[in-house]
């Protein structure tokens, strides 16, 4: 099992990136389009990245905003489907 710390990081982190990319997780839970299991196992997944170091700098070298995330995001296709609008 995760450590409270680890879990709290991964979410601040897939939070940042949602906001960076345009994506209002909270919005999205209310349209219906992201369940609250999704958005564990989205932080769950972030979790398993190698690198969160990376992620970190990434998200402040956009400025907060970018149109994609980059490649090695594990939640990559949760966000390109959340931004268009589909249900995760």
């Amino acid at each position: 099992m995760q450590s409270i710390t680890t879990l709290k990081r991964h979410a601040d982190l897939v939070d940042r990136m949602a906001n960076t990319l345009g994506v209002d997780l909270e919005e999205k839970m209310m349209a219906g389009q992201l369940r609250p299991g999704d958005l564990s196992d989205a932080v769950l997944a972030c979790t398993g990245c190698a690198n969160p170091e990376a992620c970190d700098h990434w998200l402040a070298a956009q400025d907060g905003a970018a149109e994609q995330g980059p490649d090695y995001c594990r939640n990559g296709d949760l966000f390109s489907l959340l931004k268009a609008g589909k249900r995760a």
